[in-house]
């Protein structure tokens, strides 16, 4: 009778296991049924090591890859070699270089996987995609950087959707370079990965932490006159040159170092890393499934530190495109929308959370509008209600680093924009003229 109960105890121990084992495969089946559909290993979804289905179109319809289209099962490209090398970083390779594309990260969605089929597809050809980017617009930003080394961001504030997200130097995907011997920075998406000393655009977070921190007296009656220099504790902060007596509206338009540097002291290294992560600047964005790196910043207490932390220098380092989402809060009344790189007519733009007060960005409005009117030039903008702020980041060992971000205020093309060039100099000269190439086309 032992025997039996023995033998019966053990066939129950065996039953749970049994039980417990088909609970943790049908649990990691569906968690991870998508990795494994798509590995390298499924020899009927790849060919040579690259996707052999599914097609990319941009935003009106443009075809840019077909996985399978070309001879024996390799990608088909767009014509137009700029439109390629433009979108390359947006759509990926068929290589992988581009960590970020849309070809490895869409991966699952190409092949068409869902849990009753797998990717089992009757026609063999996969899914179709649409991203949110203009290809045409793309070649533009590509045409305007030229010979430089930078990026260009777009995306409707109003949406999310990102129509621009172009880096130099860039590739062709049909003809990609030895991994070993292309230059540097090559096959990253700077839009997405890149992080950057931000120099005097980022006078546009410590003044909005200026506004919510002082009082308004405090604003109203800020007065500092600028020589040239400032010493601080042995250690001199510069300008460009002597702007002498600025209010607070000046010290943005002139960007004044002088006088961030004395505005981050009376804001304090608490209130200003608070502004910062308020600011979307060390947020990651799920972006359909892409995502952009955050950006790192050190705020320490001691009054040099935090002063060359508040003019944009010390150890700040934003990602391009967390800037341009805070821009689009300074447009939208202090919250701005999540970016999207799917392209969709189904849905609801999905807000961040609030980055700035709506007096506050009122108030921002209107100081990057008289940055752009008694600073920078209306003319040089023209038909554009462009409000905007330039930067010159100091790069140690390098030229500065050049920027210009804003956004324009148009409702049939509600656009925020930000364009970096590397060892460009100084923001007017190098970086806007790109940024307005790149807005006359897409308000055209």
């Amino acid at each position: 009778m032992k025997k039996i109960e023995r033998r019966a105890i053990l066939c129950m121990l065996l039953a749970a296991f049994l039980l417990v084992g088909t609970g943790i495969f049908c649990y990691r089946f569906v968690r991870d049924g998508r990795t494994w559909a798509v590995a390298y290993r499924n020899q009927h979804i790849y060919k040579n090591g690259h996707i052999r289905v599914g097609k990319i179109y941009d935003r009106n319809d443009e075809l840019l890859v077909d996985n399978g289209g070309g001879k024996k099962g390799s990608p088909k490209y767009i014509d137009d070699e700029q439109i390629r090398m433009a979108v390359v970083h947006a759509v990926g390779d068929a290589q992988g270089n581009v960590a970020s594309g849309a070809v490895t990260v869409f991966k699952d969605k190409l092949i068409g996987y869902n849990l009753i089929t797998g990717t089992y597809d009757p026609n063999g050809s996969g899914n179709e995609i649409k991203l949110t980017i203009d290809s045409d617009i793309s070649k533009v930003a590509l045409d305007a950087l030229g010979s430089k080394n930078g990026l260009v961001g777009v995306y409707n504030y109003k949406t999310g959707e990102i129509i621009c997200m172009v880096s130099t130097p860039t590739f062709d995907p049909k003809d990609p370079p030895d991994p070993g011997k292309a230059e540097s920075g090559t096959f990253m998406n700077k839009f997405l990965d890149g992080r950057y000393a931000p120099g005097s655009i980022f006078k546009l977070v410590t003044t909005a932490a200026a506004i919510e921190t002082l009082s308004k007296q405090e604003i109203e009656e800020f007065e500092y006159y600028c020589s040239g220099s400032r010493e601080l504790n042995d250690n001199t902060i510069r300008c460009s040159y002597a702007h002498g007596t600025v209010d607070f509206d000046g010290a943005l338009s002139n960007s004044c170092n002088c006088a961030f540097s004395e505005l981050a002291e009376r804001i304090g290294s608490k209130a200003l890393k608070k502004k910062i992560e308020d600011c979307g600047l060390t947020t990651i964005y799920d972006i359909d499934g892409m995502t952009n790196v955050a950006g790192t910043f050190e705020v320490p207490d001691d009054a040099v530190s935090l002063a060359w932390t508040g003019i944009g220098q010390w150890k700040d380092m934003i990602n391009p495109c967390s800037m341009l989402v805070y821009m689009g809060a300074i447009a939208g009344d202090g919250t701005s929308v999540r970016p999207r790189i799917l392209y969709s007519n189904f849905g609801s733009p999905k807000s961040t959370d609030r980055m700035i007060e709506e007096e506050t960005a009122r108030k921002l409005r209107q100081m990057m509008k008289n940055n752009v009117v008694s600073e920078y030039g209306e003319s040089r903008f023209p038909g554009l209600d462009i409000y905007a702020k330039t930067g010159t980041a100091e790069v140690e060992g390098h030229e500065p680093t050049a920027w210009f971000a804003g956004f324009i205020d148009n409702p049939d093309a509600p656009y925020a924009f930000i364009v970096g060039i590397e060892e460009g100099g100084n923001g007017i000269d190098a970086a806007a003229p790109v940024a307005n190439t790149v807005l006359q086309a897409l308000v055209d």
